[in-house]
C-alpha cells in the first residue's frame, strides 16, 4: 500500500516536473491503455454507411461542434512510471484526426469487399501516441448496398478513452438533434489507496450498477451498500457474510475455469486482420421466435452466433460435436445516465457456446440456460476488480495476469442496443451502423451484435491465421436463424413454455 501511494506521489511529481496539468488516468484505463500488442490493438472500430454521402467539411463542422466538446479527444496520454495522465494537447491539430480517403480500386472486389478491406488494414495500424487517440476516415465516394451513392464513416477510438456504452453516448450527441454532454465540476481525486479502493472498486457496484447485471438479486445490492457506506450497514452483516461468500466462490471459478475446446478459431494470432458482415436480420422476427420458444432475443441470438460457428468447423473438415468454446462477454457496470463520464465501467463475463449442437432449438434451450446461470455471478464486478489491479502493475506482470482470460478464451463477444430508428448525422440517414471489438491476448475473433434500425447487424473481426475468411462465418449467421425459424414454427404449440 506504502508502495502505491509512492508510486502515485512519482507519477504527479514527474508530471510537475515536465511542466504538464492534467488528469490521471483511472487504473482501469491505464490497463486498456498498456494491453495494446503487436498482434491485437486495443481500438474499437466502427463504420457508418451514410446515404447521400457527405463531404469533409460537413464532418469537419459536426466534430469541432459536438465531438470537441468532450475534453478527452483535445487530449493526448503521457505515461509515466507510476501510469499515465490525460494532458490537454497544445499542438491539436483536427486535420491529423479528421482524413477523408479512397478506396483502392480493384475490379475484383465490390464497394463493401473494398472498404472491408480497408477497415481490416485501419484495425492493424496504431493510433499515433503523440496525439489523442482518436481518428475519423471519411469515404466521401462510396457505393451503398443498395446500389445508391452514399458516404463511409470509418472510427478508430482507443479503448483507454471510453467503453462501448460511453462511445454509444457520445456517437448520440453527434447525431442531428443529439445534445452535449452535461456540464459537470470536476471530481477531486482520491489522495490515497483507501479512499481510491472505496471509490474504483465499491462506488460502481452500488444501486444502478447491480442492477445492471440483471440479477444479484436485492440481498448483494444490500451488500455492496453497507461496504459502500458502513454508517448504514450495521444489521447486514448476513448478507455481507453470503457476498463475501459469493465472491470467494466466484473468483474461484475465474482463476480455475478451464480452458475451452481446441479449435482451428484458437492459438497464436499473426497480427493481420478481416473484417465482415452480413445485411441485418428483422428484429421483429427475432422477438417472435424468442417467444415461442420462451427465450430472450439475445438467447435467440448468441444461439445463432454458436450455430455459425460450428457450420464453419464442419465446412472446414472438422468435427464440432461435444465441443464448446468460451467468448468473453462484456457486461455494463455504470448507470446509462452517466455514460457521457467516458472512460471503462464493465466487467467480463464468461458464457460458453454450444458449438457442438446441430440442432437450433436444442442450442437456443442450451444458451438460455447458461445465461441464466450466469445472473447470479459477480464475475464481471470480479473481472473489473482484476483490470484495476492490473493498471497498477508494471507491464509484464499485467500481461501475467491478463493471460487468465485469453488462455481460456476463444473470442470476444458484444451485444450492444443501438437506436430504434435510424439516425441523421450531417443531414444524411445512416444505414448501417457497424463495429468490432479489440481482442486481448491471443484472443483472435470478435463478434459484434448490434440492434439498429429495426434490424440486427452482425459484425465480425477475426485474426487471418486463425480464420482466413470471417466472411464465410458472417454468411452463415441469417441460414441458421431460417433454421432456427423454420423449425419453431414445427414445434407443437407450447413447446418450450
Amino acid at each position: 500500500m506504502v508502495t502505491r501511494i509512492a508510486a502515485q506521489k512519482l507519477g504527479h511529481a514527474v508530471a510537475g516536473t515536465l511542466g504538464m496539468t492534467g488528469e490521471r488516468m483511472s487504473r482501469v484505463d491505464t490497463a486498456w491503455l498498456r494491453m495494446d500488442s503487436d498482434v491485437n490493438l486495443m481500438m474499437i472500430t466502427g463504420v457508418w454507411v451514410l446515404q447521400p454521402g457527405i463531404a469533409r467539411e460537413q464532418l469537419l463542422g459536426r466534430v469541432r461542434e459536438r465531438l470537441l466538446s468532450f475534453r478527452r479527444f483535445r487530449q493526448r496520454v503521457v505515461e509515466d512510471a507510476a501510469g499515465a495522465t490525460w494532458v490537454d494537447d497544445a499542438q491539436f491539430d483536427i486535420d491529423h484526426h479528421v482524413r477523408s480517403e479512397r478506396l483502392p480500386q480493384q475490379r475484383t472486389l465490390g464497394a463493401q469487399q473494398a472498404l472491408q478491406a480497408h477497415v481490416a488494414e485501419l484495425c492493424t495500424q496504431p493510433l499515433p501516441r503523440e496525439r489523442p487517440l482518436w481518428q475519423f476516415h471519411l469515404v466521401e465516394d462510396f457505393t451503398g448496398p443498395d446500389g445508391q451513392p452514399a458516404s463511409a464513416l470509418i472510427v478508430r477510438i482507443h479503448h483507454c478513452i471510453a467503453d462501448g456504452m460511453a462511445l454509444i453516448a457520445v456517437t448520440m450527441s453527434l447525431t442531428d438533434g443529439g445534445t452535449l454532454p452535461p456540464a459537470r465540476a470536476r471530481r477531486a481525486k482520491p489522495d490515497n489507496a483507501e479512499d481510491w479502493i472505496a471509490d474504483a472498486l465499491i462506488r460502481p457496484f452500488t444501486g444502478l450498477t447491480v442492477k445492471a447485471l440483471g440479477a444479484a438479486g436485492q440481498g448483494a445490492a444490500q451488500a455492496f451498500q453497507a461496504l459502500a457506506d458502513p454508517s448504514k450497514g450495521v444489521n447486514a452483516s448476513a448478507d455481507v457474510a453470503r457476498m463475501a461468500y459469493q465472491v470467494v466462490s466466484d473468483l474461484a471459478a475465474l482463476a480455475l475455469m478451464p480452458d475451452d475446446s481446441a479449435t482451428r478459431l484458437k492459438g497464436r494470432p499473426g497480427g493481420a486482420k478481416k473484417v465482415a458482415w452480413c445485411q441485418p436480420i428483422a428484429l421483429d422476427e427475432v422477438k417472435v421466435v424468442g417467444r415461442a420458444l420462451g427465450a430472450s432475443i439475445n438467447d435467440v441470438l448468441l444461439a445463432c452466433v454458436a450455430g455459425a460457428i460450428g457450420d464453419y468447423l464442419r465446412r472446414q473438415g472438422d468435427n464440432p460435436q461435444g465441443l464448446e468454446i468460451r467468448a468473453m462477454v462484456p457486461v455494463n457496470l455504470r448507470p446509462l445516465e452517466k455514460a457521457y463520464q467516458l472512460g471503462n465501467r464493465f466487467g467480463l463475463a464468461p458464457l460458453v457456446l454450444p458449438v457442438g449442437l446441430a440442432n437450433p432449438v436444442e442450442r437456443v434451450y442450451a444458451v438460455r440456460r447458461r445465461m441464466t446461470a450466469m445472473k447470479g455471478s459477480l464475475q464481471p464486478l470480479l473481472a473489473f476488480s482484476l483490470l484495476a489491479v492490473a493498471g497498477l502493475l508494471i507491464k509484464p506482470a499485467q500481461d501475467a495476469l491478463l493471460h487468465l482470460f485469453s488462455r481460456k478464451t476463444t473470442a470476444v463477444m458484444t451485444n450492444v442496443p443501438g437506436p430504434k430508428e435510424k439516425i441523421r448525422f450531417c443531414g444524411a440517414s445512416v444505414e448501417q451502423m457497424l463495429f468490432w471489438v479489440p481482442q486481448s491476448g491471443d484472443v483472435g475473433l470478435g463478434v459484434s451484435i448490434l440492434s439498429y434500425g429495426g434490424g440486427v447487424q452482425f459484425g465480425l473481426i477475426a485474426d487471418t491465421r486463425l480464420c482466413p475468411e470471417p466472411q464465410a462465418i458472417i454468411d452463415g449467421f441469417a441460414p441458421e436463424f431460417e433454421r432456427l425459424s423454420l423449425l419453431t414454427l414445427m414445434l407443437p404449440w407450447g413447446e418450450g413454455t
